[in-house]
């Protein structure tokens, strides 16, 4: 019976996570002036091939989690673009909101929640299932 539950929440997550990052990555296209915003003022220059990259990424690593013979791979992909756009998400915190009208306790509290989604890639590509 626990197996059945852990098998369950395994692709729960997965299916969230799919859907999460393929939307995210679409967003990248759709609402492009948003994560323009949001790109630290270093990398401004930069701003429409990272907003690009970033969302490619995203759209790739969310299909990707579907796919048995690519979930790894996609998984610790996912994690390494949550760790390289973390600089964005301190950035928004210390601008409050990069010029947008964005709660600071919602920025405060969006920073632990990039490793609770660190932490549920790094399950989907340890777990054997």
């Amino acid at each position: 019976m626990y197996i059945y539950h852990m098998l369950y929440i395994y692709y729960a997550l997965l299916i969230i996570q799919s859907i999460f990052y393929t939307y995210v990555g679409y967003s990248h296209f759709k609402k492009s002036w948003f994560f323009y915003k949001i790109t630290p003022p270093l990398l401004q220059p930069y701003k429409k091939t990272i907003n690009f990259i970033v969302g490619i990424a995203e759209i790739v690593g969310g299909i990707g989690l579907l796919i048995p013979q690519t979930r790894v791979m996609a998984a610790l992909g996912i994690i390494a673009l949550l760790i390289a756009v973390f600089p964005a998400n301190i950035y928004m915190l210390t601008s409050d909101g990069a010029g947008m009208k964005i709660s600071k306790a919602f920025l405060w509290i969006r920073l632990p929640i990039q490793f609770v989604f660190i932490a549920m890639a790094y399950y989907i590509a340890v777990t054997p299932f």
